[in-house]
């Protein structure tokens, strides 16, 4: 199920309503929901492309925001490096028995993550390969300083960059690559336009037809906040808000 270390391995929506999200979301990426135990008995649900796990759900009220899983050899020490390195802790290093062991914070600029280690034990069925839909297509983060955020994930992770595309006014986007050496790499960076309130992670879910998803956006009462829009590569995107208020983008190759 899990990504090699360092990259980002998981996704979970935080959410004031679980049932209604997990309609939207099915809708929109083609995803099965399914319910799963939890070590502490908090409902969980899994958003699955067939038996392969993509991404996660939880019931928070007054929250609505995805998040990003960075799958890490020791979560303990990692949060002592993040902590020296200027980040924060939010929830202290916890563990799922059987499933995993967990912390949540923010980078220096403000971004949250999740740093965690899986249980070798875990079940890890084979996922599909992007762009199939479904699969997570990109990871965008918008910070208060491309060079700040870059250094840290950098350092901690062992991002490489890429490239840096101009983007005028906008300033400098940054291709990042987490280790697999892709053309394109794995996401971009940018400094945070004003609309945006803090830092954070933005990711992009891959679908059939850019069109055809914001058909469905729209049809299930979510938000097309910009796009189509055509990106280098030759992929089509689309910013979305959903029903509750959370931040998410989708990715296809076909307009």
């Amino acid at each position: 199920m899990f990504s090699p270390k360092g990259k980002f391995s998981w996704y979970e929506l935080m959410t004031s309503d679980t049932k209604a999200a997990g309609k939207f979301y099915s809708d929109v990426v083609g995803w099965v929901t399914r319910e799963m135990p939890s070590g502490d008995g908090t409902p969980y649900t899994t958003f699955n492309i067939g038996d392969a796990g993509i991404a996660g759900m939880l019931n928070i009220p007054g929250h609505t925001a995805w998040i990003g899983y960075i799958s890490v050899d020791d979560v303990d020490a990692h949060i002592e490096k993040i902590v020296e390195a200027g980040g924060k802790l939010w929830r202290p290093a916890t563990d799922i028995p059987g499933m995993l062991r967990f912390a949540v914070l923010s980078d220096p600029q403000g971004a949250a993550i999740v740093v965690f280690t899986p249980n070798p034990a875990m079940p890890s069925p084979v996922r599909p390969v992007p762009p199939a839909p479904g699969t997570i297509g990109w990871h965008e983060l918008y910070t208060t300083s491309v060079e700040a955020g870059f250094d840290f994930y950098h350092k901690l992770f062992g991002w490489n960059k890429v490239s840096d595309m101009d983007m005028g006014a906008m300033g400098i986007y940054r291709l990042f690559d987490e280790g697999d050496h892709k053309e394109m790499g794995d996401g971009g960076m940018m400094t945070k336009t004003p609309n945006v309130p803090v830092s954070c992670w933005n990711f992009y879910f891959n679908v059939d037809s850019i069109g055809a998803a914001a058909g469905r956006v729209k049809a299930g009462s979510g938000n097309v906040l910009n796009g189509p829009m055509q990106v280098p590569g030759g992929g089509w995107i689309i910013n979305c808000q959903d029903p509750q208020g959370a931040m998410f983008s989708l990715l296809s190759t076909k307009e």
